[in-house]
């Protein structure tokens, strides 16, 4: 899909394009192409002279192969963006375009996105730049807004943590934590981990993205000091995920201790029982010795005797351990 951006009264107008001569007829700031085709592709090279990579959404990790600028002037920022859909949360990579030198090409002052899939900090500006005449002025103003809704996004994902977090904590510490309980607990628990670590990894990659466009220059006075309060906003979801972490090792620790504590109730029980039976086996091993003299197997009353004698060794310890209380789970 293919989609333009227009700035009209300074709103975000988008208008989506199926054709090269529909292309012509609109100058966009901002040129979105979302899972596009080898068509769309040839589009916007033959129209604003911009080739599109073929490595454009690849995995690489080193700095210098996600922001550079190309010797014609084309800055090049590739970013990851969060999705946090319940069933699979997920980052998906984005790569940004944008010529703010060669005067030569239709592509000048605008900004070309690519990626698979449609994405939550997308729509987010879509629908305030629709709705807020004079938010966007320029295409680097429609980055930077975008970085901006990512961090905003990442800080409203880290409050849904931390609900579910408080959550998890009133099981846990309501005193009742069954196993069936705890292991629900441990992988709700889990869950708010890896979502928790997936937002401190897109900080960190949305950091770098800013911090690479204030150091190329490209930005203005008020849009440098945008970015320098996106960077302190950063910083501050840095402290957050950092106590979110500890407070999940501690609900990770508190429930795997109950499940220990379950486990130990049962232990005791098996070895309060195994104690109880030593005598009764002790009588038993007793009577099975082979020796010639032995006086009560002659007797009629011998094996009611050693019956009754095992049933009372059994009974008084089981006796005593319940007064003792250490019968109860």
């Amino acid at each position: 899909m293919l989609n333009i951006f227009t700035l009209v009264n300074g709103r975000l107008f988008q208008e989506e394009i199926e054709s090269l001569e529909e292309l012509s007829r609109f100058q966009p700031i901002w040129v979105d192409l979302e899972a596009p085709t080898l068509e769309e592709k040839r589009w916007v090279k033959q129209y604003y002279g911009l080739s599109i990579p073929e490595d454009a959404m690849d995995e690489d990790i080193e700095e210098s192969a996600r922001f550079y600028e190309e010797d014609n002037g084309d800055l090049h920022i590739r970013s990851d963006f969060l999705i946090t859909d319940e069933d699979q949360p997920r980052s998906v990579r984005a790569a940004f375009i944008l010529n703010l030198a060669n005067d030569q090409l239709k592509s000048k002052g605008v900004l070309f996105s690519i990626h698979d899939e449609d994405l939550p900090v997308f729509r987010l500006l879509r629908m305030r730049a629709r709705r807020a005449p004079g938010l966007i002025a320029d295409a680097r103003e429609v980055l930077l807004k975008l970085f901006d809704a990512d961090v905003e996004y990442c800080a409203d994902r880290l409050e849904s943590v931390y609900d579910e977090l408080e959550k998890a904590s009133k099981l846990v510490l309501s005193g009742e934590v069954t196993d069936e309980l705890a292991g629900a607990v441990l992988a709700a628990i889990a869950r708010q981990e890896d979502l928790n670590g997936r937002i401190r990894r897109n900080a960190m990659d949305t950091r770098r993205a800013v911090s690479f466009m204030m150091r190329s220059r490209m930005l203005g006075a008020e849009q440098f000091e945008e970015a320098r309060q996106i960077m302190r906003d950063i910083d501050s979801l840095d402290g957050h995920t950092a106590f979110l972490f500890d407070k999940i090792n501690f609900l990770m620790d508190a429930t795997v201790g109950f499940i220990n504590i379950n486990q130990n109730k049962i232990i005791k029980i098996f070895s309060v029982a195994s104690v109880a039976f030593l005598p009764p086996t002790m009588i038993a091993s007793l009577y099975g010795m082979n020796f010639e003299h032995m006086p009560e197997l002659s007797q009629p009353w011998g094996y009611p005797f050693a019956l009754g004698l095992m049933i009372l060794s059994a009974v008084v310890p089981m006796v005593y351990f319940h007064k003792k209380g250490w019968l109860r789970r």
